[in-house]
């Protein structure tokens, strides 16, 4: 598909400007970093900014997003909306982190919409270093270069039908091994069955597709949560997918269900959809339930894992984090709790942060914790066992997108712009 050429558009491709470059240990390579658990090994990242200060650049961009940006080198990769107001194009794009402008830009397919408070660029983008890929609420899930030449790309909701989510498609992909694990858990807008699929990241060839049935009824079959990986045999890493009251695990070579766990839904609400994604943290596997229960999994002996504790009050849509034995939740709501994550006892809390409410899941790196707000702000406080709040830094532009992190700088996404913000003079 050609470039973008519009009057709002950004600059063109340029292909060869840069060449691919391998995932190193600074890099965030996809949605919730390299280890899938919105954690960073970084030290001296910034801790306070605001518009004038401590910013690296600003670039402004067309239409909102929910997509967190990536970074791979020298590259920040992310995908937009032009217009949602008017079905749109969607994009995917290629930033220099160093000059904060567009290096290419290619367009990924019409029909950008608004939904609720989101549109058809929810889903975040991926990358090895050498190749990206991006996927649209609309279906299409593309691969490119990362110097911007197009690879293959195909549609999802031609291949299996259409997505039939009530507030539409939001979940990234997850790549591991070369290949994309993509969930499809939809029922409110339809009867079609629920699936998951593992893509050849380099043909785009379906390896499997595996049906995953629930019991969840009206709008509960419904998730926009991202997969994660468990090894919960010490070995073999197995694919963690949460939604339609239940988390199971499937193995990544043939998809096949190995264990189901409920519990997500205890009440059987019609209301139940599941935005926050599954976490790991050392042995334990968290899957979260829309502002409770909160479960906390551990492998069993025999059969499938157990639940270790539960806490009742939980988040909605941003996924916790987790550091040194203890699990952080930031609710939608601001509310912010801090668990054993051995034990499920309260360490602290509940504590509230202002300006409410949060989409963007929060971040840890050095010892700290990063929380964004839809306002634009990001409260910046220990991770410990004591709350404690360093900074409260206010871009004054709405967000919806998690923080990147990446050789000393945080990447954030606003309504408005893409930042880059540095401890550095």
């Amino acid at each position: 598909m050609p470039c973008l050429d519009r009057s709002r558009a950004l600059p063109l491709v340029v292909f060869g400007l840069l060449g691919a470059t391998a995932v190193s240990g600074a890099d965030w390579p996809q949605w919730r970093g390299p280890t899938l658990d919105g954690s960073s090994l970084e030290a001296g990242l910034p801790t306070t900014w605001s518009p004038t200060t401590g910013v690296a650049w600003r670039l402004p961009l067309p239409g909102l997003a929910a997509s967190s940006p990536i970074v791979s080198g020298d590259l920040v990769f992310l995908t937009g909306s032009q217009d949602p107001e008017r079905d749109g194009a969607l994009w995917l794009g290629a930033v220099d982190r160093t000059s904060g402008q567009f290096v290419w830009r290619q367009e990924l397919g019409q029909g950008d919409t608004y939904k609720r408070k989101h549109t058809m660029a929810s889903p975040s983008p991926v990358t090895d270093g050498q190749t990206v890929w991006a996927l649209t609420g609309t279906g299409v899930l593309a691969a490119f270069s990362t110097d911007g030449r197009p690879g293959w790309r195909r549609n999802l909701q031609e291949d299996y039908g259409r997505f039939g989510i009530l507030w539409g498609y939001a979940a990234s992909p997850l790549l591991h091994d070369g290949d994309l694990f993509v969930p499809v858990l939809h029922g409110f807008e339809t009867d079609e069955p629920s699936y998951v699929l593992r893509i050849d990241g380099a043909i785009g060839k379906t390896l499997w597709r595996v049906e995953r049935p629930t019991a969840a009824q009206r709008e509960s079959p419904d998730a926009y949560t991202t997969p994660t990986l468990w090894r919960r045999d010490g070995a073999r890493p197995e694919l963690v997918v949460v939604g339609g009251d239940v988390v199971t695990g499937h193995d990544l070579a043939t998809g096949e269900e190995l264990w189901r766990v409920g519990g997500l839904n205890p009440e059987q609400s019609g209301a139940q959809r599941l935005v926050a994604s599954p976490l790991v943290h050392g042995e334990t596997l968290f899957a979260f339930g829309k502002r409770g229960p909160a479960l906390a999994l551990r492998a069993a002996a025999e059969g499938p894992p157990q639940v270790a504790w539960s806490v009742r009050d939980s988040t909605d849509v941003p996924t916790p984090v987790a550091s040194e034995g203890r699990l952080y939740t930031v609710t939608d709501r601001g509310v912010v709790w801090c668990h054993d994550v051995t034990t499920g006892d309260v360490v602290w809390g509940p504590e509230r942060l202002p300006d409410a409410p949060y989409s963007a899941s929060p971040i840890v790196a050095d010892g700290l914790i990063y929380a964004t707000s839809e306002g634009g702000v990001t409260t910046v406080f220990r991770a410990g066992d004591r709350f404690e709040v360093l900074a409260r830094n206010d871009l004054e532009e709405y967000t919806l997108a998690s923080p990147a992190v990446s050789d000393g700088q945080i990447f954030l996404r606003t309504r408005e712009a893409l930042w880059a913000l540095t401890s550095s003079p």
